[in-house]
């Protein structure tokens, strides 16, 4: 997760007792670089994360290295990306707006960081807490979003959810799911692994998943995937009769996104089985066959880059591409 080595970053400053400041995306509209919860860590010769880049993110390491040798509190800053506003411009021209936090955790906040750290390390779930000049850490605790809450004191709360929102499903080992592992490892998906053969090399090699859970047969999907707003299901098993059988037990469930891999001709002949078969049109209607955005690809890496292509656009609801 991309938090983790901003956490521990911070967490190393304050155990050699310097000074760093934590910024933070707390609101973001338009075309800002920085969308919501984006990071970044600064100290007087280092930085790690970003909070979007450019000249706006430069003005504000400046502003943050300015701030560090100071006891100021918390503060909100607004940046307008329009030339035409009179104040508060960050430089650039997108038409957006995002608002940082910019925070000074102190000695007393190692041990929530340490908390915080330990919830990633251990792809668990909790929720961030900045309020006036305090952080604070609740464990095991979900919230749908990022959320600024500011009273008419003009005071702020910022909560921001920890752990792994978006959980992605992937079965069968082969060649393809191991470029889709390595891949979304990257995209803060959380990632699980099904897989038949305990002894095929590229689920050994697999070391980008979370999980590597190991079945009799695809039927036992049926009691081990849960159906959900946040899950991703690909099907890429190692043949036709195991994609159908992963199918089946996936049958009635409601993800996301529920993709299977194969050629045109293989999904033409499934599906025809399956609606033969009375498996309801409207559950067949809401698959992504062949799974991917069609960009001609034919190696495993290609074919991983389409299918994260195509997760991306559901999962930032962007109309389908296949029907311009």
């Amino acid at each position: 997760m991309r938090d983790l080595k901003l956490w521990k970053f911070i967490l190393q400053r304050l155990e050699k007792d310097e000074p760093v400041m934590l910024m933070c995306v707390v609101e973001s509209t338009g075309s800002s670089p920085g969308r919501r919860g984006f990071k970044m860590a600064v100290a007087a010769d280092e930085m790690c994360g970003s909070i979007g880049g450019g000249i706006m993110e430069h003005k504000f390491v400046e502003m943050a290295r300015d701030r560090l040798l100071t006891d100021e509190k918390p503060l909100l800053k607004k940046q307008f990306h329009r030339k035409a506003e009179s104040q508060s411009q960050s430089g650039m021209i997108c038409s957006g707006e995002q608002t940082v936090l910019m925070f000074k955790p102190g000695k007393n906040s190692q041990q929530v960081i340490m908390q915080i750290i330990s919830s990633l390390e251990k792809n668990e779930t909790g929720r961030i807490r900045i309020s006036g000049n305090e952080i604070n850490f609740i464990s095991g605790s979900e919230t749908s979003r990022n959320e600024l809450l500011r009273s008419a004191s003009n005071d702020f709360e910022y909560e921001e959810a920890v752990g792994y929102k978006n959980h992605l499903f992937i079965i069968g080992g082969g060649h393809c799911a191991l470029a889709l592992s390595k891949l979304m490892q990257s995209l803060d998906f959380y990632i699980h692994l099904y897989e038949e053969r305990e002894e095929l090399n590229t689920v050994i090699e697999n070391n980008f998943v979370h999980e590597k859970i190991f079945v009799g047969d695809y039927s036992e999907l049926k009691n081990l995937i849960p159906q959900g707003e946040n899950n991703y299901v690909i099907v890429m098993s190692f043949g036709y009769r195991t994609d159908d059988a992963a199918m089946r037990a996936l049958l009635g469930k409601e993800f996301r996104f529920l993709g299977v891999l194969g050629s045109v001709s293989k999904m033409k002949q499934l599906f025809e089985e399956w609606r033969a078969d009375g498996l309801p049109g409207e559950w067949l209607d809401k698959i992504y066959s062949p799974v991917g955005l069609q960009i001609k690809s034919e190696t495993p890496e290609e074919i991983a880059i389409s299918i994260a292509a195509q997760i991306i656009q559901v999962k930032n609801s962007i109309p389908s591409l296949r029907s311009q």
